[in-house]
């Protein structure tokens, strides 16, 4: 049986008022940015899903692409580079070539929010999309979610209870019912790497961790 495609939100999505707005005044004074819904990158058939916040305002919603333009991004890429998980240079563009291996990139909230910060009513909207995205990957094992909004918008859209799978780096939860493994880490932000509550190695560790697990 072919796994239905993901749901995808309208490219000027009204779901949330807020969002839509801060959309709009991107738009108004950037308006060569994407400034909409950022979709989801990488093969539907890949065994690991990453799942991460939410477009920044100068990297994906500007570029279109998660992770893409922004310091997350650079960090992340290398790392999946360095674990044979992309094909081609990352170069901060959409337009660069590059190409995930057996990964896809997604975010729990689709839309830049100011100060990236999404509400729970706006996480809470999103979730259809996120719940769509795991169901339309036939071959998914992991779900790896790069900080504690991500890891609880998974648990969400799976229908599990957050007291049962708690957020703590390099940890590795094994789901129920034949879901997938959920391998969290601290997000790949430039706050958490400056502040050194992220580094190379612990970020490199999660990857170690989980190519572990797979292999087992």
């Amino acid at each position: 049986m072919i796994a239905p495609l993901p749901q995808q939100p309208d490219a000027d999505c009204a779901l949330c008022p807020r969002l839509a707005d801060y959309r709009a005044a991107n738009r108004r004074a950037h308006p060569e940015w994407h400034n909409g819904p950022v979709a989801s990158f990488g093969p539907l058939d890949a065994s690991m899903l990453i799942v991460g916040l939410a477009p920044g305002v100068t990297g994906a919603n500007a570029t279109g692409r998660p992770f893409t333009g922004d310091y997350a991004g650079d960090l992340l890429y290398q790392t999946l580079s360095r674990f044979g998980h992309s094909e081609g240079r990352f170069d901060r563009r959409p337009d660069d070539g590059l190409a995930l291996v057996d990964c896809r990139i997604t975010n729990a909230v689709r839309c830049v929010p100011p100060q990236n910060k999404p509400t729970g009513p706006e996480i809470n909207t999103c979730l259809a999309f996120l719940k769509s995205e795991i169901t339309a990957m036939p071959r998914l094992k992991v779900i790896l979610s790069l900080g504690v909004v991500s890891h609880n918008a998974v648990l969400k859209a799976l229908n599990l209870k957050q007291n049962g799978y708690r957020f703590a780096h390099a940890a590795l939860h094994q789901l129920p019912d034949g879901l997938p493994l959920l391998a969290d880490s601290y997000h790949c932000s430039r706050y958490n790497t400056n502040t050194g509550r992220l580094t190379e190695d612990m970020f490199e560790a999660v990857f170690r961790a989980i190519d572990a697990r797979l292999a087992a």
